[in-house]
């Protein structure tokens, strides 16, 4: 009997690992080539591998995409401008057949918006619009689709490198750990804006003043920046400069202790830096690098004091890559290649932090955005 229940038990647990190590994996793309739309597969963390689940089409340039908490739900940006101005979509998702459904969609009040995100508790979605120099927040309803109820906070100013910086350009909206502060990343003005965020305000849940404001050298060009797991550093991807700066955080203010190089020395081609993120244990930071560079930088992280120490670059093995998402566990990273149609599964060293290409590739029109999702029980 003891060895049956014992049989069983090493069964079900076995089965369970098997589960923890599947995800869903949605990809948001440009459809101005060959994408249809959104894509979700399934990602096997077992195996490396990589199987189509759904196409959600017809959704015009869902670059950029946000999960809510419970998985339930995604938010797509849809970055057009100009004669068809910005909009934020809706989707309600089925856990159990791994497919979307189009719920409403809203205008995002500024064009190219870039970037989204959800506040923990899927009351507050929040977009950054790069070309209209502003940021919109919509309340959710109880079914997922955005309400007609929204604030939108317009950024002023410029930088110093015309080409880029003529004006505003709201590249990311991420939220703090504690959901009290929103932190705005302006390309076109070299500034982190923090703003107070009340999550579970009814209305205009953000306070138009700002609670912090972060100067970064000029034509840096702030991006895309991370939370460290330990809430006391974030790390902030200069797209201009191809730089990365580390800052001290405290409640909403952000104080700077370092900036690193992100590309390689002597490195002569053009910079264009784009996401940043850190593995899970918080001891490896990566940076994605477009053009002609084509790589993730790596960095060692002090776990005494937050400074970066370079590690290594990795080749995409494709080109302009733009988003990427390491699994939760830390052992792979899936890189989105847009100008080469593809997105690459690397396996990661949890000890040294260096990458190792896996055989996994997976062809996709102009893929922006990864986002991974856990299957459950």
């Amino acid at each position: 009997m003891i060895k049956k229940l014992l049989l069983s038990f090493i069964i079900i647990a076995g089965t369970q690992a098997l589960k923890a190590q599947q995800y869903f994996l949605f990809t948001g793309t440009y459809t101005t080539g060959t994408s249809e739309g959104i894509y979700v597969y399934k990602f096997d963390a077992a195996t490396g591998k990589i199987s189509p689940a759904d196409t959600a089409k017809g959704v015009q340039q869902p670059s950029y995409l946000s999960l809510s908490a419970d998985g339930n739900f995604l938010y797509a940006v849809n970055e057009s401008g100009g004669k068809e101005p910005g909009q934020i979509s809706a989707f309600s998702f089925d856990k159990a057949s791994g497919r979307l459904t189009f719920l409403n969609k809203r205008p995002s009040f500024g064009d190219y918006p870039c970037y989204i995100t959800v506040s923990n508790n899927r009351k507050w979605v929040i977009a950054a619009n790069y070309g209209g120099g502003n940021f919109v927040a919509y309340a959710v309803n109880a079914d997922g689709s955005l309400s007609d109820n929204y604030q939108v906070i317009q950024h002023e100013g410029n930088g110093p490198n015309k080409a880029r910086q003529d004006a505003p350009h709201v590249h990311s909206t991420i939220l703090s750990p504690d959901q009290r502060h929103l932190l705005v990343s302006d390309l076109g003005t070299d500034k982190v804006i923090a703003y107070r965020f009340n999550e579970n305000a009814v209305t205009n849940p953000l306070n138009p003043v700002p609670a912090h404001i972060a100067m970064v050298p000029g034509g840096s060009g702030p991006r895309h920046l991370e939370f460290h797991p330990n809430g006391k550093w974030v790390y902030l991807m200069e797209e201009l400069s191809g730089q990365v700066s580390a800052w001290k955080y405290h409640k909403g203010k952000m104080r700077p202790i370092q900036r690193a190089e992100a590309h390689p020395e002597g490195y002569t081609g053009d910079r264009g830096s784009a996401d940043i993120h850190l593995s899970p244990d918080g001891k490896h930071l990566y940076a994605s690098n477009r053009y002609q560079a084509n790589n993730l930088a790596i960095f060692r992280v002090n776990k005494k004091t937050g400074m970066l120490t370079p590690a290594g670059f990795q080749d995409v093995i494709g080109n302009k890559p733009r988003n990427f998402v390491i699994e939760p566990t830390g052992r792979y990273i899936l890189v989105a290649n847009q100008e080469s149609n593809d997105f690459r599964v690397f396996r990661r060293n949890e000890t040294t932090g260096l990458l190792t290409p896996t055989e996994t590739v997976v062809t996709v029109g102009n893929p922006v955005c990864l986002k991974l999702l856990r299957i459950q029980d």
